[in-house]
């Protein structure tokens, strides 16, 4: 009797190699995670919601990931499969990092949780620092090899925008609660700086994925280098100015954490110096996303 070969169904290629083993540890950390945290009950308030919010999230894109190249459908979808994974896998990595971080503060170090529950919680997350590890190994894995051709999305520049656009989100969380932003139009202009630089970053972004930079009336490199030049130049002018009407008396600052934040572990004050060091740690973003963008035109030239 002739044996009869029976044949795979779907990219398995996609599951046992070095980047699908990866998200398959991705998808059990995260899993692991947030069922350590739903068995006792382990979240509340809005800090609690947001790293749910991480973890079920990455843990159904890496899902989504894995099905789309185990069936072969990356070519058949209206988005470049060179760009998108490793984005989603850029935002995973700094979304359970912020989980991996606020869980444990608002959860463990400031709770009067004990015994099974607080074990519970420090599983989850050791998890969820691990669940953040797998995803920065697949950056690693995946970003572009020196004179590799590759999505944008995949370089360095590429990925400073991903870095760009978190920042931005965080410091919109903490100028919006308490609204920080109203008492002098100095500080609206930093919150529109905050918002265009954001906007802008965010459309390369989309450009990159949907395969739409030739709808741009310039080359896209050098749309990328005027515009990295005038968000860092935008982010200079915030990074003075907010530190100013925040943390300087003649202008109706407090250049000191006020009585009222002792008993609190981040009091509104503590949001305003977090507000300033991150618009720092943004205009160094673009800084270096100006560098590198700059010298892609160099060398393409």
């Amino acid at each position: 009797m002739p044996i009869q070969r029976v044949k795979s169904v779907g990219n398995t290629q996609a599951l046992t190699s070095q980047v699908g083993i990866v998200r398959l540890l991705e998808a059990l950390f995260a899993c692991v995670t947030f069922s350590l945290v739903v068995n006792q009950g382990g979240w509340y308030g809005r800090n609690g919601d947001w790293c749910m919010f991480c973890w079920c999230f990455c843990f159904a894109m890496t899902l989504l990931v894995l099905l789309v190249e185990f069936v072969g459908l990356q070519h058949r979808i209206p988005v470049s499969w060179k760009n998108f994974p490793i984005t989603f896998a850029m935002y995973a990595t700094l979304m359970c990092l912020s989980a991996s971080v606020i869980y444990p503060v608002t959860h463990i170090q400031n709770n009067s949780a004990y015994g099974k529950t607080k074990d519970y919680r420090i599983a989850a997350t050791v998890f969820s620092c691990l669940t953040c590890l797998a995803y920065s190994v697949e950056v690693t894995m995946t970003r572009a090899r020196p004179g590799e051709v590759t999505g944008y999305m995949a370089s360095v520049p590429g990925l400073l925008k991903v870095v760009e656009t978190f920042v931005a989100c965080i410091i919109f969380v903490f100028i919006s609660e308490p609204v920080s932003y109203d008492q002098h139009e100095g500080l609206k202009w930093c919150l529109a700086v905050y918002c265009i630089c954001f906007i802008l970053s965010l459309v390369v972004i989309v450009l990159c994925i949907g395969e739409c930079t030739g709808w741009l009336p310039c080359a896209f490199n050098k749309f990328l280098s005027g515009y990295t030049l005038l968000a860092v130049l935008m982010y200079a002018t915030a990074t003075v100015i907010w530190p100013i009407y925040k943390f300087d008396r003649k202008q109706g600052g407090e250049p000191h954490r006020p009585s009222y934040c002792r008993n609190t572990s981040f009091c509104p004050w503590d949001k305003l110096v977090a507000v300033a060091v991150l618009t720092a740690i943004n205009l160094l973003v673009y800084l270096a996303d100006l560098v590198y963008s700059a010298r892609l035109i160099f060398i393409q030239a």
